[in-house]
Formats: structure tokens, sequence, C-alpha cells
């Protein structure tokens, strides 16, 4: 089976932008006891999540039943989570990073530096990220 093999927790992408947490509650409970669902709504969509559950045999239950699933006109990404961080710690920052990088990673060196989360905390890149570095201000 996959390297994430005993997870409990699962990536849900492709997301309209209005979903809410209780949606997914409702999308998923039929899978096991949800423990924790964490609803990310980024600046650009589709939207994703972080759904947790109380047995890694739920979350691959969820994985298998809807995966591929028409929700609100879209196909959902359903997958076993990657990374150490607990959804309920509140930020899921590491675990949400680690996802997007090793995503891109068969696109050579660049995984990491895909649009959205990852420009952000880098300075913005091209012409004035460096004045921050050096504490201009």
């Amino acid at each position: 089976m996959s390297r994430n093999q005993g997870s409990k927790t699962i990536y849900v992408g492709n997301l309209p932008v209005d979903v809410r947490r209780r949606d997914l509650e409702d999308l998923f409970h039929k899978y096991g006891k949800i423990v924790e669902v964490d609803v990310k709504v980024p600046v650009r969509p589709p939207g994703f999540a972080f759904v947790e559950f109380g047995d890694s045999r739920d979350a691959e239950d969820a994985v298998k039943g809807r995966d591929g699933y028409s929700y609100a006109g879209s196909l959902i990404r359903v997958e076993l989570a990657r990374g150490s961080a607990r959804v309920s710690h509140g930020s899921i920052r590491d675990s949400g990073e680690d996802y997007f990088s090793s995503r891109g990673s068969d696109m050579g060196s660049g995984g990491g530096s895909r649009g959205g989360r990852g420009g952000r905390d880098r300075g913005g890149g091209g012409g004035g990220g460096g004045q921050w570095a050096r504490g201009i201000g």
C-alpha cells in the first residue's frame, strides 16, 4: 500500500470557495467518526480541507469512496494527507506545504515555487524582497 498507510487525516481538494465545515462533515460522516475538519480557502480557488478521522481505516475508506466524486459541479480530489502536523492544533501550515511541495516534485526543482501560499513568505521575489531581508525601513 502507500507510504501514508495509517494516516487518519485526508486531504480534500478542488472544493468550491464557499464550502463550509458542516458540508464536509455531511459528505464524509458515513465513513466514520470525524475528529476535526479544517477548511482552507485560498485567495485563488479552488479551496481545500483536511478531515481527520478517529481511525485510519475510516480515512482510507473515505479516500476510496470520495476521490473523483462530483461535488458542487466539480470533481473533488481525496487523498491521505502527507506531513506530520495534526489538524486539531489549529494551523496545518507544515502539512499543507509538504503536500504542495511533494505534488510539484515531478516538475523539476521548482516544486515548492508554485503560486499561492509558497511565494508569500519569501519576500515576494522580483525587485522588493531584498529590502526586507536587509531590514531597511
